[in-house]
């Protein structure tokens, strides 16, 4: 039996035509063989280009992002090439305890992020003796965005080689599906240099802005490191207002101010309200603003642990106000739709104290952010 009598069998599938059509019925057998034997290798060829695409705009936000820390590094004190010490400090690593017995983990994960932000302060003094507060805090952000930049470039890398040299289709498409959001969050960080650059707030600040305007022209005192605290009356209550030590870029350390101020100064607070910026989901507004229950903090949860363990001892309710933006605004210039959100979540503080709280009570009011370019 030729290979035209097979074909002519499996109708009706193909077109009639007899055997002088026989070169139709190819074209239909021949990409099904190719797809067969190659479709893997097309499949991965793909993926290989798609992700390649991706790696090529992430590289160019790394690279964009060190010669920014250079630029700034070198416009702080022209006489010393920094890009030795910020490719050295690109590379720096912190790590974690361990954690198989997760009993004390805080106190060391504090201590360790404590040993890191003093490693980095010195480290960007070393730039110019004659560096001040917000100019340092300005690098050290840059510094930060840049290091994150170039971890995540590092890591996508590693598995695009893997993926690459083991032609594992695994460590490609997985690295393909997360490839939009690792974009994202790179994106939002290489456009947050030029906020840290002019030293403007960022969406991120919004609490301590909001904070910091009530604490304007009251008398602050430092309660814990780069955190300020004031009182002010309201209704027959006392509120305390805190938040991190402004306009230099910092986000203090609200959970060791909270212990102080209850444990060791002796503040009978009644109640805890916390003011943060928090994500929105797709599909949510930018500004829009929310009440809840619970300690609205960021970060690595150290802050977060401090204020809830404080709160459960003295049975203190917290009550949280938080502000919806993304992961872009989050950290680049401040947008309108956030800044109006002021009088909304002011109303919104009042509102709690007046119907959670009694008169003679304390009220602790806590603004929760990067203070940069925000003032008290």
């Amino acid at each position: 039996m030729s290979l035209t009598d097979i074909l002519l069998q499996i109708n009706p599938f193909f077109p009639e035509g007899g055997e002088t059509q026989w070169w139709i019925y190819l074209l239909w057998i021949l990409p099904i063989f190719f797809f067969i034997f190659y479709g893997q290798r097309l499949q991965m060829w793909m993926v290989l280009n798609d992700v390649s695409k991706s790696m090529r705009k992430l590289q160019g936000m790394k690279d964009n992002a060190r010669k920014e820390a250079i630029e700034y590094a070198k416009s702080i004190n022209p006489n010393v090439d920094p890009t030795e010490r910020i490719d050295a400090f690109l590379e720096y690593f912190t790590i974690f305890p361990v954690d198989m017995d997760p009993h004390g983990i805080v106190p060391k994960v504090q201590h360790l992020m404590r040993v890191r932000d003093d490693r980095i302060k010195a480290e960007v003094r070393k730039m110019s003796s004659s560096m001040d507060t917000l100019t340092a805090s300005k690098m050290e952000n840059i510094l930060e965005a840049a290091t994150i930049l170039h971890l995540i470039f590092k890591v996508v890398r590693h598995f695009y080689l893997m993926g690459k040299k083991t032609t594992s289709m695994f460590f490609l498409v997985q690295l393909q599906m997360i490839m939009p959001i690792l974009l994202q969050e790179a994106e939002a960080l290489n456009k947050a240099i030029g906020a840290f650059k002019a030293g403007q707030p960022i969406g991120d600040g919004i609490g301590p802005l909001i904070v910091g305007k009530m604490m304007l022209n009251k008398e602050k005192r430092t309660v814990a490191k780069e955190t300020v605290v004031c009182e002010d009356q309201y209704n027959g209550r006392t509120l305390y207002l805190m938040k991190a030590e402004g306009p230099a870029g910092s986000v203090g350390e609200p959970g060791t101010a909270v212990e102080k101020l209850i444990n060791e100064i002796g503040v009978n607070v009644n109640s805890i309200i916390m003011i943060d910026a928090a994500l929105k989901l797709e599909g949510e507004k930018t500004g829009d603003v929310a009440e809840g229950i619970g300690a609205a903090i960021g970060g690595i949860g150290v802050d977060r642990f401090q204020i809830e363990e404080v709160a459960t001892r003295h049975g203190i309710p917290v009550y949280a106000i938080i502000i919806k933006q993304s992961v872009i605004d989050a950290i680049t210039v401040m947008k309108k739709e956030i800044a109006e959100s002021i009088d909304k979540v002011t109303k919104s503080v009042f509102n709690v104290i007046d119907d959670k709280t009694n008169v003679g009570d304390r009220v602790l009011i806590i603004g929760v952010g990067n203070t940069l370019g925000v003032a008290q």
